[in-house]
Order: structure tokens, then sequence, then C-alpha cells
């Protein structure tokens, strides 16, 4: 949360024109092919598969290829966006690079300057690192044994490392009944029935729920998870704000290429082919159509979703195969709402904040917390300076805070807050009071209409794959008409910007590949 690229990545440092000679040989290939019109290739959306797709077309096959990339928004990027709040620098979308060595995301934020705070930026999310010194209580202020916590940290470390080697029980279908019978096999083992435990081991699930951005572990594959691959090395946030790398693919587009404000509503295909050029038609919101030969599709899997199972996102026309639609309905696709609030007081040289990790009691609750509340491990500093504190909510409880308006969820987080700080508390107990929240929406947003993909029980990576594949599967008339592209595509980095722009990059290929155009560095 892998694609191997068998073919040399174009030099990411801008533009890579094909020589001139080249240019001549396969112009007079494409315009005999095309009737003497360039082949035209419309990208829709403008995040990191689009402008990975649209930026390796450009670099590899020059002017031989008319380019466009469509955008509904008003702005590139996607589910990346750096913004500001309380004067700390946030990251709205997309947070960590996961895992720098042999990361091609690394290497383009290297280039763009993302490694380098920005000159007005001086605090940003883990600017210092993931904190190692948590406290973790439990309700009412409740102090909990390092020991037991220590034990739990292990248990539930050892399952997971169960799951990513494999080494699981066949019979179990889902992450989260692997992780409960674990547990169980570990009390039973030493005879313990401890509500402390079953807390924290519950505090280490709403964790991973965060981080595969599952409502419930129990919808989440077990045998899928194995397939899940990051890059080795370090993971890390970026000082110059994540937004640097889409605006540096972008760059290197000519200008015109983008078009924003532009949202694409049908797409209209030949599935048995079409003799001639233009084969697929785009409709746009605003009634205007536009022909291509080729659209590469990079909306979200909560965007398909929507079109497949309600007819509010995007549509096909003809329908898109009943694998594809199939697979669309099978795959998990996830809501993670970020929440930034800042502290009120002054400027101290450390934050006041701890990073507090919540050990909810399931059997007797503070009743005032509430119940949005339940499944956040954390609240915590965004760094060791700073006022600004974060939690991550999941699923259900994402959507309910959405929703939410700011004062609802300020009195939450103060009844929050004085169940875990010991009586009497008010306003926040001893931890302060929280002056404003922002909040993420990215579920409410009919962009995206979701955070990112997981693969669910009852699919597997087989269903990425058939989400992949190109339309129609068998025309020689006019093939490649639809491709797929977006982290959803990735049977091995999805949910992340890495599998978003190796997707892109993919679908670039297999369009080069058609026209007898290589990828190539310099």
């Amino acid at each position: 949360m892998f694609f191997t690229l068998r073919l040399l990545i174009a030099n990411i440092n801008g533009p890579l024109i094909l020589p001139t000679s080249l240019q001549e040989k396969h112009r007079g290939q494409l315009m005999g092919e095309i009737g003497g019109k360039k082949p035209k290739v419309v990208i829709v959306g403008a995040g990191m598969a689009g402008l990975a797709a649209g930026r390796r077309l450009h670099a590899c096959a020059g002017d031989l290829l008319d380019i466009a990339v469509v955008e509904a928004g008003d702005r590139i990027g996607g589910r990346i966006l750096t913004s500001k709040f309380a004067g700390a620098q946030v990251e709205i979308g997309a947070t960590w690079i996961h895992g720098i060595d042999g990361s091609p995301i690394y290497e383009i934020a290297r280039k763009a300057g993302a490694l380098i705070p920005d000159d007005h930026a001086t605090s940003w999310e883990r600017k210092d690192g993931f904190p190692s010194d948590p406290l973790t209580l439990g309700e009412g202020g409740l102090s909990i044994d390092p020991s037991l916590l220590s034990r739990i940290s292990s248990v539930f470390s050892n399952l997971k490392d169960l799951i990513v080697s494999g080494k699981t029980n066949g019979e179990i279908a889902s992450v989260g009944e692997f992780f409960r019978r674990g547990f169980e096999s570990y009390r039973a083992e030493k005879h313990r029935a401890d509500w402390m435990e079953e807390a924290a081991f519950a505090m280490h699930e709403c964790g991973e729920r965060t981080y595969t951005a599952v409502d419930d572990l129990e919808s989440l594959d077990l045998a899928a998870e194995k397939e899940y691959c990051e890059f080795p090395g370090e993971h890390i946030t970026l000082p110059g704000g994540y937004s640097r790398v889409p605006e540096f693919l972008a760059a290197a587009l000519p200008l015109g290429t983008i078009r924003l404000r532009r949202k694409v509503s049908k797409v209209e295909w030949h599935p048995v082919g079409l003799a001639g050029r233009d084969p697929v038609r785009i409709l746009y919101d605003d009634g205007e159509a536009e022909f291509a030969d080729h659209v590469i599709i990079t909306v979200s899997l909560g965007v398909l979703k929507a079109g497949v199972i309600n007819g509010d996102g995007l549509l096909f026309s003809p329908s898109l195969p009943e694998a594809k639609i199939h697979a669309i309905r099978r795959l998990g696709f996830g809501l993670v709402t970020k929440l930034f609030m800042e502290l009120e007081g002054g400027e101290e040289e450390k934050s006041p904040f701890p990073y507090l990790r919540m050990a909810f009691d399931p059997s007797r609750q503070v009743a005032e917390i509430p119940r949005w509340i339940r499944r956040t491990d954390s609240i915590c500093p965004i760094n060791r300076v700073s006022r600004v504190l974060l939690a991550w909510f999941v699923g259900r409880e994402a959507a309910e805070v959405e929703k939410m308006d700011d004062d609802e969820i300020i009195r939450g987080l103060h009844a929050t807050l004085n169940g875990f700080s010991p009586p009497p508390a008010v306003d926040g107990g001893g931890y302060g009071r929280i002056a404003r929240v922002r909040k993420s929406g990215w579920g409410k947003d009919p962009r995206f209409l979701g955070s990112y993909s997981y693969v669910a029980v009852g699919s597997s990576g087989d269903d990425q794959d058939a989400l992949a594949d190109p339309l129609p599967s068998d025309s020689s008339l006019s093939p490649l008409q639809i491709l797929f592209a977006g982290e959803a595509t990735h049977r091995t980095r999805y949910a992340t910007t890495h599998g978003a722009y190796l997707s892109g990059l993919r679908e670039a290929d297999r369009l080069l590949r058609h026209y007898g155009i290589h990828s190539f560095k310099s």
C-alpha cells in the first residue's frame, strides 16, 4: 500500500523530446495510419496518475501525439493538497513517501525542491520524525503499565509480520478475523482477561484501520495483504510540501495541455472497433463534446463506483464489460479524514501537548466522550514544537466528522480530553483548549468520493488487474480506446502516490508501444 518498469524511465528533469530524425520517421508512420492527423489522447484527471501519463507521453513522443489533460476541479494534484493552518504547513491529503530507496516519488521531490522547507514554512507535519515517546492512557486518565503496552505491541507486530510473510491460516478470510484470533490465542495461553489489554489491542487495530482506510478490518482481505509492497528505506514527509511533486510534473507539459474546470460526464466508445479515427467521444457536463483516439481514465475508484452503482459518477456508453464492473464493485474504497486542531495559547519552544494514545474501555465508557472519536487511536502535535494537533478518522466516523460543524467537533474534543484526564477536568482537562479546527473532506467531494482503495474480502489482486485492462480487449480496428490508471489499478502499490504515478507511466507506455515509440532516458 508492484509493477516493475521494464522500459527505461524518461528523464524526470524536464521534457525529453525525440531527435528530429526520429520524430520525422514516426510522424510519417503515424500520419499514414490515421489519415494525416496526429493521434489525440485525452487524459481525464490531473492527479498523479494523469500528470505522470501526460508527462511521459510528451517526453517520449514529442509533438507526435495531441495530448490534453482535463481536470474537473480548479487545481491539479488530485488527492495531494498542501495547505496552511494556524501558521503551519499541513497536508490535507497524501502525507508520506512510503520508502525512499529507489522511489521515483522521492527522486521527483528532490528535483522539485520539496525536500527543502518552503521559504515561509517553519513547521510541517512530522518535521522531526515520528514521535517515539507516546503517552498512552485509558479512559479516566488511567495510567497503563508500560510492560502491558509492550506485550500487546509485540503481539500485534508479530501478527502483522505473519500477514506480510503470508504465513496465515488459509481458512481465515479477513485481516480483522486474523488479528482477533491471534489476540484470543495470546489471552488463552497467558490466561489473561484484562480490559486494558483489550483496549490496548483495539487501539492498534484502530491505527491499522487508518493505514488501510478500511471501516472494519473484517472487510479487509487477508490473502491480498501479502502482495502489498513499499519501497525500502525511510518513510518521510516533505518540508517543501507534497504539492510540489505534481506541480513539477505539470511544469513539463506545454502551456494549454492542462485544462481545469472540465468535468467529464460520459465517455462513449466502440467495443467492436471503428474504422478510421476518433473512436471515442467525451462529453462534458456543460454539454460540449470532444473526440479522441484514446482516453486515459485516472479518476478515483470512488467516482467509478458512483457511476456503476447509482449513475452519479463517470458514465460509459455502452456500459463497461461485466468483468470490469464486478471489479469496481468488489474492490474497496475507503475514507480517511484528517482533523487539524489549533491549541489556544502563546508560543512555546515545545508543544504543551503530548503524543496522546487513547485506549478506550470497551465496557465502562466515559459517557461524555462522543461515539465518533472512540475508534481514533491518537491525538498528537504535528511536530514537537507545534500547537497544531492532528487526529485521523476512518470510515463511518470520518464521514460523520466531515458533516459536523466546527463547534460540535470542538465540544466533542474537549469532552474526550476531559475523559483522558484525571478528575476533576473541564474544557480539555490539563491539555488546553482547542481554538479552531480544519478537516479534510475527500468523502463529500464529488471529484473523489473517498480517500484511497483497499482489497476487500471477496476481491483480490485480479480485480485490480481487471480494472487496469484497456478497452476494447480484442479489437484490431481501433484498439486502446479507453485506458485506466490510478492507485486502485496498481496491484501491489495501491493506496499510495507510488501506485498512482507508476500506473500513469504504465498506461503511457502502453500507448507508446502501440505506436512503436520507445521510452528512454537521457
